[in-house]
């Protein structure tokens, strides 16, 4: 399997054409009555995954990252990207086609208000854009003199002549065993929620939220078990959730109509049309601007804010916590049995970067329980460890070299839960430098997994603990060191996180990733990484806040060779040797006797 996504990987850019295909834009663009058009990474619900035929920004550019936006005028193109992608965007464009800048710190408004010229039309696909985007993009043409025109059709997919079909997966229901929360009941509880806000109707848009709320999954997007679906919520009355009905067999299509009227998803605009004087709530970050403009249209008033499902989803209950432990039991069983593997096979000199990704990924499969990767794993030797989001390609694959770091994240569906592991492996002899700058990431690790912290804590409050050890050493890393995970869903899950942008309160129930990193150009990349769950702690004597904590959930070792003993305090070397004895009591019974074997030597105390 991993052989056939790879394939499909390197066959969707578009770099060795896209000269020409810019050239066909323009002139379908002139056609048009138009002098430029916007080309985010984006499909019509914001998803993180994207199925073939929505990468439109890939087929023009060649880019393959998860964020990015094009702009392409009549004399320049210039491609966005942020500071994870520049290293792969250089090498994936056509440089004398692309001109590249900075997502966040040179957006694309600023980059428009200075160089459209008066009178310009630039197109957009309102389809692809939030309305709060699309706000600000009006905005900067409007200070340029120049005009945002909103698209009925995407000029890109006139001119991809091969362009994938929409996905036509099965809808599958979440059994209650896993889910632990009907159907119904949660519709209940959105219905009582939109009271609170006063609205009248909720347009479910981001399908996660769709297959949380309605007890579905599907296989439309790589990597996530979604349909790509609609809903809409009203605070009274039946909900409508509005799939493609050759997706529904006929026990899922009577489930679901005990709670909800069917329909095709070509009749959600006609229905928009029909909520005249009505309240309607939209998600900020899925909501496509289209969305808006059609309430409008129809005489409703749409609301934009954050969809309420999004913090009923992120607060696991006690049968998905059950089964996120269950699930990284299975997993850290598989990790371990690739860890005891990779100790035996790298020192060789033979493996390479793509054989350590099968490994992995062949071990998950040995469960019986894997459904899907939960995102393309990332496996970096050496220099390629220390590009955050890296890769594998057959162009780029490297050979694990001796007294080099190897990097690999990567991570698993299964129905019981979703898991994201990151560990970082010296093969050979690591310099005194390697070991100094993985301690510190160990150290800032630690600080996070042992945090107590007061309830409406917000993540943005607890990411200095994991940057001070690196900070003291003129060091840092540039993302987040934590992000939400869902129940079989989205491995990147908000709305909390862990990062310096981390607004909303961790609260019970929600699972985070602990990874912070260090990253040397050109070198080698570190990175630790654990999912952990917030839970309750006792509040202390003569305490007067209820206090929140962290269980780690993740079970695999971390390398004792990168470890420089001396650096760290008493407290956090018996975190250490507590957290390796509860992965050995654990994960040993569950390996064969070559791994337990392994795993009992990189488990003892340091």
């Amino acid at each position: 399997m991993f052989e056939a996504r790879l394939q499909s990987f390197e066959e969707t850019g578009g770099r060795a054409q896209s000269a020409a295909r810019v050239a066909a834009l323009r002139a379908e663009l002139t056609q048009r009555g138009l002098d430029g058009l916007l080309v985010p990474r984006a499909d019509r619900q914001q998803n993180e995954y994207l199925p073939p035929g929505e990468e439109r920004l890939a087929w023009l550019t060649g880019f393959t990252g998860s964020a990015g936006l094009a702009v392409v005028l009549a004399d320049t193109a210039v491609l966005f990207v942020d500071g994870r992608y520049t290293v792969q965007a250089t090498a994936e464009t056509d440089g004398t086609v692309f001109t590249l800048e900075h997502l966040i710190e040179h957006p694309p408004e600023q980059w428009l208000a200075r160089n459209l010229a008066r009178g310009a039309r630039i197109g957009y696909d309102p389809w692809l854009h939030t309305s709060e985007t699309a706000a600000k993009l009006r905005a900067a043409c409007e200070e340029a003199g120049a005009e945002l025109v909103a698209l009925g059709d995407n000029p890109i997919d006139a001119l991809w002549r091969d362009r994938p079909p929409p996905p036509q997966r099965r809808v599958v229901l979440h059994d209650l065993a896993f889910a632990g929360e009907s159907a119904a009941a949660k519709l209940k509880r959105i219905g009582a929620e939109l009271a609170r806000l006063r609205a009248d109707c909720l347009i479910v848009s981001d399908p996660h939220n769709v297959a949380w709320a309605f007890n579905i999954r599907g296989a439309d997007l790589p990597h996530t078990p979604v349909a790509l679906a609609f809903a809409a919520i009203p605070r009274e009355g039946r909900a409508v959730l509005y799939v493609d009905g050759t997706k529904l067999d006929d026990a899922v299509r009577r489930a679901l109509e005990e709670v909800a009227d069917i329909r095709e998803p070509r009749e959600l605009v006609r229905d928009l049309a029909d909520l005249r004087g009505k309240i309607v709530r939209l998600d900020r970050a899925s909501a496509a601007d289209a969305l808006t403009r059609l309430i409008v249209d129809g005489g409703g008033k749409p609301v934009n804010g954050t969809d309420p499902i999004t913090t009923m989803k992120a607060v696991k209950n006690q049968v998905e916590i059950a089964g996120a432990r269950a699930a990284h039991k299975r997993d850290g069983a598989a990790v371990a049995r690739f860890l005891a593997w990779f100790a035996r096979e790298a020192p060789k000199g033979r493996l390479t970067e793509i054989d350590a990704v099968a490994a992995m990924e062949s071990f998950r499969r040995e469960t019986g329980r894997l459904k899907d990767i939960a995102f393309p794993t990332i496996a970096g030797a050496g220099p390629n460890g220390a590009v955050v989001h890296y890769r594998v390609t057959r162009t780029s694959n490297r050979r694990i070299g001796t007294n080099e770091l190897f990097l690999i994240d990567s991570g698993a569906q299964y129905e019981d839960g979703t898991t994201d592991v990151t560990r970082t492996i010296a093969v050979g002899t690591p310099s005194a430098e390697m070991r100094d700058r993985f301690t510190r990431v160990l150290k800032g690790h630690i600080a996070i997994a042992t945090a107590v912290f007061p309830e409406n804590t917000t993540g943005a409050q607890l990411d200095p603990l994991a940057r001070t050890a690196l900070w003291r050493a003129g060091l840092d890393f540039d993302h987040g060191t934590g992000h939400g995970v869902g129940s079989y869903l989205s491995v990147h899950e908000g709305p909390a996180r862990i990062s310096k942008l981390g607004t909303v309160a961790l609260r019970r129930g929600m699972i985070l990733s602990n990874e912070p990193g260090y990253y040397k150009t050109a070198a080698y990349g570190i990175r630790i990484e654990n999912l952990v769950l917030v839970i309750a702690e006792p509040k202390p004597p003569g305490g007067e806040k209820p206090l929140n904590a962290f269980e780690t959930l993740t079970l695999a070792p971390i390398d004792r060779t990168l470890i420089e003993p001396r650096m760290l305090t008493a407290k956090e070397r018996q975190w250490l040797d507590s957290y390796h004895a509860r992965v050995h009591e654990v994960i040993g019974p569950l390996v064969d006797a070559e791994t337990r074997g392994w795993l009992e030597a990189a488990t003892q105390p340091l």
